[in-house]
């Protein structure tokens, strides 16, 4: 998981430093109206369907088909939200520009609907060899389509064909590779399972997605798609080392804590050390990105992103923090407390909803990252109340 994490990544890097070259801040401003959105369609239809087939210690063929039908449908409707909303977002972000692109983004979510939802079994079963394979192929394809095509067209629909690319290669591998293939099928009883459980996932989600995307949909209201493009660009940057460990740690962790949730001193022994190496390696991250975060702009962006740079340094601390906090949420889920992840963003919510605005209207994008690192420490005496409620 550490490789996969590390060559996705690193395609992550060269992927915005080529980008960076050939587009202009305001196109991916543009592109970044459209990921707003469809990350909030996703995030509100959340049914946590992946952490329900984790959780379950029953084999997949049970609820395979139900999830598959569920997805299918969730897909639907997300593309069409966004088909029919498309003009009045537009009008709300200011940004005519933005609706051929939230027209092409609104295949994405109709096709995903239609991937094997067994593929979660690679995680389910610790096959991390096959995840690293399989999305590391993901990653490079849609870069290397994204690359291509904006050498090609100069547009931002570059960046979405490169999603669209890297999802139908996805949908294809589920269903030629991996097993139970899905049907068409519901049964209202395992359905009712899975939403009673999902719930907290869906809530927890979208109070997760109003942090981290708060700060976005403010500074795009507010400023334009030019300080958006700048602002998203330098959070990707200043989490990308720091929570991609994080996330590494969760993906190996979850599946091993469900498997020892029952012997709590196992879980508190490797929730420790677990801990303890992401702190050994996020700090230093966080203290090279702020040191030497006009090098970095410069070295992967160029000079017309020079702006970046004061917010860069807000965000480095931003993402140690982050990559700390996030780190709990496999043990939540372990232990089936969906609730406490709820609890905690929203925590983090509230310090970014009292702070955002008069911070960005005084200190534009740096005010936008002050107010994520405000909202991300307001939450901390709550992960660590939740943390030693399970561990002791």
């Amino acid at each position: 998981m550490g490789g996969l994490r590390a060559t996705t990544r690193l395609f992550a890097f060269i992927k915005i430093a080529i980008l960076a070259r050939i587009l202009s801040p305001s196109q991916f401003g543009l592109f970044g109206i459209a990921l707003l959105i469809l990350s909030l369609l996703e995030t509100l239809t959340e049914t946590g369907i992946n952490i329900f087939l984790i959780q379950e210690k029953e084999e997949l063929e049970k609820y395979n088909d139900t999830a598959w039908f569920v997805s299918i449908i969730r897909g639907a409707l997300i593309s069409g939200l966004i088909f029919i909303f498309a003009k009045l977002i537009v009008i709300f972000f200011r940004s005519p520009d933005a609706y051929s692109l939230l027209l092409l983004i609104s295949l994405v979510p109709l096709l995903r609907g239609f991937i094997n939802p067994a593929i979660v079994k690679y995680q389910k079963e610790l096959k991390f060899n096959k995840e690293f394979l399989l999305k590391a192929s993901i990653y490079t394809l849609d870069a290397l389509v994204a690359i291509l095509l904006a050498l090609i067209t100069r547009s931002a629909s570059s960046l979405v064909w490169g999603m669209i690319a890297g999802v139908v290669f996805e949908i294809a591998i589920s269903h030629l590779f991996i097993r139970p293939k899905p049907k068409l099928s519901l049964e209202k009883a395992k359905l009712n399972k899975v939403v009673n459980r999902g719930k907290w996932i869906t809530m927890a989600g979208i109070f997760e997605y109003l942090f981290r995307e708060g700060d976005d949909i403010v500074v795009g209201k507010l400023l334009n798609t030019t300080a958006l493009g700048i602002y998203q660009v330098a959070y990707k940057i200043s989490t990308l080392p720091i929570t991609e460990v994080a996330d590494t740690v969760i993906k190996v962790t979850l599946p091993v804590y469900v498997k020892i949730a029952d012997q709590k001193a196992r879980l508190r022994k490797a929730f420790s050390k677990t801990m303890l190496v992401v702190l050994a390696i996020t700090l230093p991250f966080g203290i090279i990105l702020y040191i030497f975060s006009r090098e970095v702009v410069l070295l992967l962006l160029g000079p017309n992103w020079i702006s970046a740079v004061s917010v860069l340094k807000i965000l480095a601390g931003f993402g140690v923090i982050r990559a700390l906090t996030i780190t709990t949420h496999p043990l939540f889920l372990a232990v089936k407390k969906q609730n406490y992840l709820t609890a905690t963003t929203l925590v983090g919510i509230f310090g970014l909803a009292i702070t955002i605005f008069p911070l960005v209207g005084t200190y534009g994008i740096e005010g936008a990252g002050l107010s994520a690192l405000i909202g991300s420490i307001l939450a901390i005496p709550l992960y660590i109340y939740y943390t030693l409620h399970i561990l002791t």
